[in-house]
């Protein structure tokens, strides 16, 4: 999933003092299950702002919706009504979010109130780590499923480093050397052999590094 995290009261305070009416416009997926953006956290960031703004004597209306996912039309419309209503949309999605809502409502201001920092999982509740660069020419079969252009600190290809100590990483003592993990997961799948192979330099073309990406699915285009 995207995870993100909700940026400070004060900073959010700056982004909506100059308007008068504000939709705080909240999404029910990937940033609710991180705590960023879910029903709960828009409503106590419009308490904190509503607080915020009566302590510097400014008169301020807050919308307070939740729609499932902002980065869908189809979902996107059900805001439609609030966004009209208001001066200003307080987006608590993820950058993707921020920007669909632009392209649907061109003449509303939007302003992101989350950080959005990787694709990642929940290890454990409130924990979540990076797991995907979304590089878009997936290896992860010859790795045995552990990403060592994420998860390696270095992004090697060709094994470790030689760096490590203890299955750890030498960049950050808290970080699992990933190469480590590799070769545990490779031996007791028994296919070690996988890694006797050179693997040429990566093509970066299908990552972000080639520009903005697309998708296209020709099977479901109407």
């Amino acid at each position: 999933m995207i995870t993100g995290s909700q940026k400070p009261i004060n900073e959010i305070v700056q982004l909506t003092e100059p308007y008068k009416k504000i939709l705080i416009l909240g999404c029910g997926t990937c940033v609710k299950t991180c705590f960023a953006g879910g029903e709960d956290e828009v409503a106590v960031l419009a308490s904190a702002l509503r607080l915020a703004f009566k302590k510097m004597a400014k008169s301020i209306e807050i919308e307070e919706l939740t729609i499932e996912r902002q980065c869908e039309n189809e979902f996107i419309q059900c805001a439609s009504s609030g966004v009209g209503k208001n001066d200003a949309v307080l987006s608590l999605a993820c950058g993707a979010g921020v920007q669909a809502l632009a392209k649907r409502f061109a003449k509303a201001v939007v302003l992101p109130g989350v950080n959005t920092t990787f694709i990642g999982i929940q290890e454990s509740p409130g924990i979540f780590t990076e797991e995907c660069s979304g590089c878009g020419n997936c290896g992860l079969a010859l790795f045995g499923g552990v990403c060592p252009v994420t998860r390696c600190a270095k992004k090697l290809l060709n094994g470790p480093c030689g760096g490590s100590q203890n299955g750890v990483c030498e960049v950050d003592p808290n970080t699992p050397c990933a190469w480590h993990l590799i070769i545990e997961r490779l031996t007791t799948l028994g296919q070690l052999s996988n890694l006797k192979n050179y693997i040429p330099p990566k093509s970066w073309n299908t990552s972000l590094s080639g520009g903005p990406r697309k998708l296209i699915r020709e099977d479901h285009i109407i």
